[in-house]
């Protein structure tokens, strides 16, 4: 069975081929328009953000499975892969901690306002009369609402580490749901209450633009917003005009609408203060990456046994 792994320059933790695999190619790094031309003899294709399209899959019947090599599978068409036969498998769960690690870790560093005090340090306390400067707000995060948009492994595991530093903890339902499940609230009631509203919900066309200008506006006045799911998810034009005019308090994204993104991207722009920008490495610490490298290798077991798991695009 040949196997092709698209974008091995992702993973921290290089992947192993399987023993029963009879042609294996890692290759660093694939650009879309040679995804065919890498697929072209592949039963197996891994990706960790390849997409693989539609128009691309009309061009690969030798392809049987797809294992993406992350929870989120947005760079895949799981749709045109029902419809051609192919299999699509994910990796639940095995960032939960880390990703949920790094968005607490970044409201400790908006709520305090930490990088604005880094630069005080160097900058104004010197020159200071005191023995200390106050130039921007410091706020505890006991006793603080967080908005979580996303009740998977990650949202759930951010909650659990939110309550256990004094948060109070809401989660959102879906924008627009006419009925509003038991432990939700409505999304533009959360909106409006959240000091700090954490993004953890898949891409897709309903929640693409998620947080716009209008959602935005609707959030009190210093919410803070971190998003470590999916870059669409927020407009980024309106985010840098809510920052600049003092309505957010601050932002932290690990994520970008593209990736990578272009130089004039205007959150990479944005000299905001309180604004925390990481290149999508939430996912990727140590302990991640090991579980990250065991679900696909099992998945590609499952496959190779004829019983797949964690299938996401199932009749």
């Amino acid at each position: 069975m040949n196997i092709v792994l698209l974008d091995s320059g992702t993973l921290p933790t290089p992947l192993t081929a399987p023993a029963w695999t009879s042609e294996w190619s890692a290759r660093p790094a694939t650009r879309a328009a040679d995804v065919v031309h890498a697929l072209e003899d592949a039963a197996v294709a891994i990706t960790n953000k390849v997409p693989i399209r539609a128009a691309d899959l009309e061009r690969l019947p030798k392809l049987r499975f797809i294992c993406v090599a992350a929870t989120g599978f947005d760079c895949v068409d799981v749709d045109a892969c029902r419809e051609s036969g192919v299999i699509v498998s994910n990796v639940p769960g095995y960032s939960a901690q880390s990703v949920s690690e790094w968005a607490l870790a970044s409201i400790f560093a908006l709520r305090r306002n930490l990088f604005a005090y880094r630069d005080a340090a160097r900058l104004a306390w010197p020159a200071s009369a005191h023995f200390c400067v106050h130039n921007a707000p410091i706020l505890d995060i006991a006793g603080s609402t967080l908005g979580i948009v996303g009740r998977g492994a990650i949202g759930n595991s951010l909650a659990r580490l939110a309550r256990a530093v004094g948060m109070n903890v809401i989660f959102a339902e879906h924008r627009g749901r006419p009925t509003v499940r038991e432990g939700f609230t409505p999304f533009d009631e959360l909106v409006r209450s959240a000091d700090v509203l954490s993004l953890h919900c898949p891409l897709t066309e309903a929640t693409r633009n998620l947080i716009d200008a209008a959602t935005l506006r609707a959030m009190k006045r210093g919410t803070l917003l971190v998003n470590s799911a999916r870059g669409g998810l927020v407009d980024s034009t309106a985010l840098v005009d809510a920052l600049t005019t003092g309505h957010l308090g601050g932002a932290a994204l690990d994520v970008l609408p593209q990736e990578p993104p272009d130089p004039d991207e205007p959150l990479l722009t944005c000299a905001h203060p309180n604004l925390i920008v990481t290149p999508h490495i939430s996912w990727a610490a140590t302990n991640a990456a090991n579980r990250l490298n065991a679900g696909i290798e099992a998945n590609l077991a499952a496959f190779h046994a004829g019983a797949p798991i964690n299938v996401v695009n199932g009749a």
